[in-house]
């Protein structure tokens, strides 16, 4: 299909136009817009599917592998974890043809914000799609890069996008892929990093590291050592730059200081279009809230993430932490993340 001259939105399904199985427990999805639509979006930035379980929509968000220079599809690239519901529902049912909801895309992580010279991007397993995306958007510009690329992984057979990295090295070479295992796979050599990353490696993978910008993302400790490594070692962090699913949350909105949930105070939350009103502590979410209506209100990440959950406040005030899922313009405009926004006092939602 010739590519449509607009580009895709959430009111538009994405429709599965193939899979790809990239190392064990990790897949690839490429999705298309029906109606050919190009789509749109920053390196880095993320997805909440809504994925139709017989139990119910599961929303579950994920990083966007594509790069927005390859504007006729869009990948996300998934691991199946021992206790995953929704991406082991991908893998075992969504194929080519099938058409599921999408919210976004969204998320601030993207060095579009704030382009450097000279990059270093960390990653550890599955938090390799951020840099995948990144790194792709950079080589796709015609301008040979500068990029130590650092991925961290158990077995080299684990380690996703690796031929793919490769290959653009090849035509590239300010791309400089360093992987780093804890293991190598029986009966097969390894000769390249071993162990866990530390401040050692960092200076031999990247010399020059004080130079560079650098983009880190995985699990919660590995991003802690990362921070801990460079901090160690006199690095400017006002130029580290981190996506994660579990950072602390920040406060979101401005209320006064005397203005905080109280455990033993009860709010009233209205909610205008469906004419409910609910009593609640102050120390309970709205989206909780809603639920115990009965109100259905899309959620994903629970952490303020995401922003599938967000909503239009009406009257009242909230108390509201969250971790980079809305927009300051979008809080200016009455919006807020239900998941992480407690009323105080009186508030009436658009809903």
């Amino acid at each position: 299909m010739k590519p449509a001259l607009a580009f895709w939105t959430d009111a538009e399904d994405l429709e599965c136009a193939s899979f790809l199985r990239e190392a064990p427990n990790v897949m690839t999805f490429c999705f298309r817009s029906p109606s050919g639509a190009l789509f749109s979006f920053d390196p880095e930035q993320f997805l909440t599917l809504e994925l139709p379980l017989p139990g119910g929509v599961l929303h579950r968000t994920y990083t966007i592998s594509s790069s927005p220079s390859r504007p006729t599809s869009l990948t996300v690239t998934v691991k199946a974890q021992k206790e995953s519901i929704g991406t082991r529902w991908m893998f075992d049912h969504l194929r080519p043809g099938m058409r599921i909801k999408a919210r976004g895309p969204a998320g601030r992580f993207s060095m579009m914000r704030d382009p450097a010279r000279k990059y270093l991007f960390i990653s550890a397993g599955s938090g390799i799609t951020p840099m995948m995306s990144m790194t792709t958007f950079l080589y796709d510009s015609g301008v040979d890069p500068d990029i130590v690329f650092v991925n961290c992984a158990r077995r080299p057979s684990e380690v996703i996008f690796r031929e793919g990295l490769e290959y653009m090295a090849t035509r590239s070479p300010g791309i400089d892929p360093k992987w780093i295992v804890e293991e190598p796979d029986p009966y097969r050599p390894w000769t390249g990093f071993r162990g866990m990353f530390n401040q050692l490696m960092l200076g031999l993978v990247a010399p020059d590291y004080l130079e560079r910008d650098v983009y880190c993302c995985g699990p919660e400790p590995f991003m802690q050592a990362v921070r801990g490594i460079l901090h160690g070692l006199g690095y400017d962090m006002a130029r580290y730059h981190q996506e994660s699913f579990g950072a602390p949350p920040v406060e979101a909105e401005t209320v006064p200081e005397d203005v905080v949930p109280q455990h033993d105070a009860l709010a009233e939350v209205r909610f205008a279009a469906s004419g409910k009103t609910m009593r609640a502590a102050e120390t309970e979410t709205i989206l909780a809230t809603a639920r115990a209506a009965g109100i259905p209100i899309p959620s994903g990440c629970g952490m303020g993430i995401c922003g599938t959950c967000q909503v239009q406040k009406l009257s009242g005030q909230v108390h509201m932490v969250h971790n980079g899922g809305i927009t300051d313009e979008d809080v200016e405009a009455g919006y807020i993340l239900a998941c992480c926004s407690r009323p105080i006092g009186n508030v009436t939602i658009d809903l």
